[in-house]
């Protein structure tokens, strides 16, 4: 309308009408704005879907997944999740009739065997949180294919940029766009990538009923994020090379978990499935308190919840993110007292490096 470079923020609640029935496209901003459609445009052409709905966070776009289930139905979910996941599925979901079932994904054939005649959807995570497990997307999407059942992918950790879950079979791709695709730690969000013009209906309907939309500021702020997408996966990427490397290489490093190292049991899988390795890594430091001396001796790294933003980000899974899931979950997973995640940000890796070895040397 101006030529003005940016997308403007639409901060308007309801829209003038020119009579009854005549609009210019827009009614009430729960149901759309502007500055949320181009951005809900632009996050389904780097999917490759045909539409991406927003929502107020990345749980907020995973409970509008679940909402197009029925009671009576059934998920086949992998076991090693955000701990928010199966928080939100086992203590509230349940309550409406919804069953899931948690197996290791990274063999497909768990997924088959667990598939059961009211299966009506299968989520993964790949890489998985924290644990760096691959699901072959191919290999399961044909499986559900086979089954008449939907394939739902969570894509934070790679981000459209470096994989394409659409591309392999996947029938929706969720994100936490308050990682990678904001880039920036400063605005929460979630998008759900929809494949079929049946899904996107639908959930444009719960987002109509629910209201859990996204805001125009934090929609204008991640059309600004994924700007520079590109460019800031790269540097991660590259970052997070190194950084794994000096951890593998580290005295005081029990296991690293990182895709890109050449010991990862599904090193060729992620070579097939994804363009880059990206930035998340988790390391085994051997106890608890080996992480917390570790953690508390960090300078450069910020020790917090959340991940992808341009600054490094150092968590404890098992008293933070994954907490939720008590100490028997963890230990069903394989999640131990003494792992550390880390999101590698773009700063100079080495000043990364020498604080890493830092914080190693107070084990």
């Amino acid at each position: 309308m101006t030529g003005a470079v940016n997308v403007p923020i639409y901060l308007t609640s309801t829209y003038v009408q020119q009579g009854i029935g005549e609009n210019e496209g827009y009614e009430y901003s729960r149901v759309s704005n502007p500055t949320r459609t181009r951005l809900e445009e632009n996050l389904a052409s780097l999917e490759g879907g045909v539409a991406a709905p927003v929502f107020a966070s990345g749980m907020a776009a995973i409970n509008a997944v679940a909402s197009l289930l029925k009671a009576g139905d059934h998920v086949v979910c992998g076991n090693d999740l955000y701990g928010g996941t199966p928080r939100l599925f086992n203590q509230v979901l349940t309550n409406f009739g919804l069953e899931f079932s948690y197996v290791d994904t990274s063999d497909a054939e768990n997924v088959e065997r667990a598939i059961r005649r009211n299966t009506r959807m299968v989520y993964v995570e790949t890489p998985t949180n924290p644990l760096m497990h691959l699901s072959d997307l191919a290999a399961i999407s044909r499986i559900c294919r086979r089954r008449k059942i939907e394939l739902v992918v969570d894509n934070t950790f790679m981000s459209p940029y470096f994989q394409q879950p659409l591309a392999l079979g996947a029938d929706m791709v969720l994100h936490s766009t308050t990682k990678f695709l904001n880039g920036h730690s400063d605005g929460l969000g979630g998008v759900v990538v929809c494949s079929r013009p049946d899904q996107a209906e639908k959930l444009a309907f719960l987002q109509k009923c629910a209201g859990a939309i996204l805001s125009p500021f934090e929609s204008w702020l991640l059309l600004r994020g994924v700007k520079t997408l590109a460019a800031r996966m790269e540097v991660h990427d590259s970052n997070g090379r190194v950084v794994a490397e000096f951890l593998a290489n580290h005295k005081k490093v029990r296991k690293v978990f990182y895709p890109g190292l050449a010991d990862h049991p599904q090193h060729e899988l992620a070579k097939r499935q994804m363009s880059g390795f990206g930035s998340m890594i988790t390391f085994e430091t051997g106890s608890l308190k080996n992480a917390n001396k570790m953690l508390k001796k960090l300078r450069v790294c910020s020790l917090a919840e959340s991940l992808g933003g341009v600054e490094t980000l150092i968590s404890h899974p098992a008293t933070m993110t994954h907490a939720a899931l008590g100490e028997k979950g963890r230990k069903a997973i394989g999640l131990t007292d003494g792992m550390v995640r880390i999101s590698v940000g773009i700063e100079d890796v080495q000043d990364l490096i020498e604080d890493l070895d830092s914080g190693l040397a107070a084990i």
